[in-house]
């Protein structure tokens, strides 16, 4: 009978071993680090456009490219080669010619052509 009360005291005595005797503060309320909290916004918050659909195409000097054509109608990703990072080309009118830093691009994600005019390679049709 003297074994379960002397256990009992020893479970309690490991128990309380692993407590540390820290003093935690706890404080409510912004950290004061401004530079971490997003400025108010007074409209509504738009998200970009997402991928309506990505064609490959190939050129008329024989080179592939990639398009990414984006839900707005009014944008699409640039990419000469599959890894690279996109360039992307915009217009304030859907329908009319995106550009973008030397980049020229006429066409629709429903059509099976695109002009595309890009720096060093001219203006050419390529097909889906």
């Amino acid at each position: 009978m003297t074994r379960i009360p002397l256990l009992l005291a020893l479970a309690a005595t490991a128990a309380l071993a692993g407590c540390k005797k820290e003093n935690h503060t706890i404080i409510a309320g912004p950290d004061g680090d401004a530079a971490n909290q997003a400025p108010p916004t007074n409209g509504p918050i738009v998200l970009p456009p997402s991928i309506a659909s990505s064609k490959i195409y190939r050129c008329k000097d024989n080179s592939v490219v990639y398009i990414d054509w984006l839900s707005d109608n009014k944008s699409a990703n640039f990419r000469a080669n599959q890894t690279d990072v996109p360039v992307t080309l915009a217009t304030t009118e859907a329908g009319k010619p995106m550009t973008a830093q030397g980049y020229s691009l006429t066409g629709t994600p429903e059509g099976g052509t695109i002009t595309l005019e890009r720096p060093g390679k001219g203006s050419q049709s390529c097909k889906a």
